[in-house]
């Protein structure tokens, strides 16, 4: 058998570079591109079609815009289930940059299409970018610093949903962008850095042997692997499943209509409001995330993981119920919701599943759950989206979100119990 040549170039500088150094490049680029990614998603949200239905349904002209975006971004999740568990590294870089232009392309196309073709041109905005979250998480995962290098990607998302969407207000209050070209005119400002981010973290070096014996290896997982894992990890995961299910739709509802939501407290045309709402979620969650790295062993990292998830549905819950007594204004709870929600949603996507084939010395890539959670979530998003408009049309959005933010921390709360005991389980 021959040998694997040895990295050259930047590849090989950064193999010896101190541990801090890689971090900073590796974990730069990851969040760059992921928030780039949300450049090409997000700024759509802004989009309102005031009045608006689709073909003369009950269903709004957005909503059915929204759950275009949405069913591509499923179906493309559960093919990453295979593609992202399978992928080499160079095809691993070429559908990476491709996701980039095919999303930004479909942008242009929604701009000029009728309103009855809209919704399919944003799900072919949606179709290609489910990979992208799998896809850096192979790059960075199953080395000795994977947890700081995920918490840093993580905070592009934690924060990339309100900038990009605040971009698009931008584009719209401050100059007057026609609203249906704001996506597509926001998508080619972040398309640029998306695919240079894209070509930098092809240049990382594959997992050392120390990395290996700290963390396992994590070679391509086929059909049978898969199955091995699921089997390993037992029916525990179904219930964190669901809970990534409750969590995701929520976080979808209140990302995709928060424009309303604020409406209809009486925050109009407010550019910047996003990030104000979501900028402590982003330094609390980064905090708790970044503590777990501390933790050397996998059982208790992954014990510390579910703490986090149940502190969050208590937030969530806390939060609520005082915003209903009226102790908090809109915002404040918005903001505070916002921080229950990503210390919940934040570690599903990222250490969790890490920690656990880390926990079970799983020779395989934790991308194959990373994806299929992934998948399960949005199919929420989907159903909870048509549920609040063919069974509440006549309820406003921020009507329905307060009641479901308890709904979620609830369900979510029991599920994440009952999960993570029967995994603890089959990890002990």
């Amino acid at each position: 058998m021959s040998r694997p040549e040895p990295p050259r170039g930047l590849t090989a500088r950064l193999a010896t570079a101190p541990g801090w150094v890689f971090a900073l490049y590796a974990g730069g680029a990851a969040f760059t591109a992921y928030f780039c990614m949300y450049g090409l998603r997000k700024p759509f949200d802004t989009v309102t079609f005031t009045g608006e239905k689709f073909l003369g349904t009950s269903v709004d002209l957005k909503t059915a815009c929204v759950l275009g975006q949405i069913l591509g971004y499923v179906i493309s999740k559960y093919v990453g289930v295979r593609v992202c568990a399978e992928a080499g590294r160079l095809r691993r870089t070429w559908l990476l940059l491709g996701a980039g232009v095919w999303a930004e392309l479909a942008l242009v196309a929604f701009a000029f299409a009728p309103a009855p073709l809209r919704p399919v041109a944003m799900f072919a905005n949606g179709l290609p970018l489910g990979i992208v979250w799998g896809f850096l998480v192979r790059y960075l995962e199953g080395r000795r610093t994977s947890d700081v290098l995920l918490v840093m990607l993580s905070g592009s998302f934690v924060i990339a949903g309100a900038a990009t969407k605040d971009f698009g207000m931008y584009l719209f209050a401050a100059h007057g962008a026609p609203e249906i070209w704001v996506p597509a005119l926001a998508g080619a400002v972040f398309l640029v850095p998306y695919l240079v981010s894209a070509l930098l973290l092809h240049a990382l070096p594959v997992p050392s042997a120390h990395d290996e014996l700290a963390r396992s290896a994590r070679p391509s997982l086929n059909a049978a692997g898969r199955r091995a894992f699921l089997v390993r990890v037992g029916a525990g995961f179904l219930f964190l499943l669901v809970a990534y299910f409750l969590l995701t739709a929520y976080r979808d509802f209140r990302d995709h209509y928060g424009r309303e939501i604020l409406q209809a407290m009486g925050y109009a045309r407010s550019p910047g409001v996003f990030v104000r709402t979501d900028r402590w979620a982003l330094v609390t969650t980064l905090l708790a995330l970044g503590v777990l790295n501390l933790i050397g062993n996998h059982r208790r990292a992954i014990a510390a993981v579910f703490a986090l998830i149940l502190t969050g549905f208590a937030v969530i819950a806390g939060s609520t119920l005082a915003y209903r007594a009226g102790h908090l204004d809109g915002i404040e709870w918005l903001s505070a919701v916002g921080i229950g929600l990503y210390l919940a949603y934040v570690p599903f996507g990222t250490i969790l599943f890490e920690r656990v084939v880390a926990a079970a010395r799983f020779p395989g890539t934790s991308v194959f759950a990373v994806q299929l959670a992934d998948g399960v979530g949005y199919t929420g998003s989907v159903l909870l989206q048509l549920y609040r408009d063919l069974a509440h049309q006549d309820v406003d959005r921020l009507a329905f979100f307060v009641p479901l933010s308890l709904v979620v921390a609830a369900a979510g709360a029991a599920c994440t119990v009952i999960g993570g005991w029967a995994v603890g389980r089959r990890l002990s």
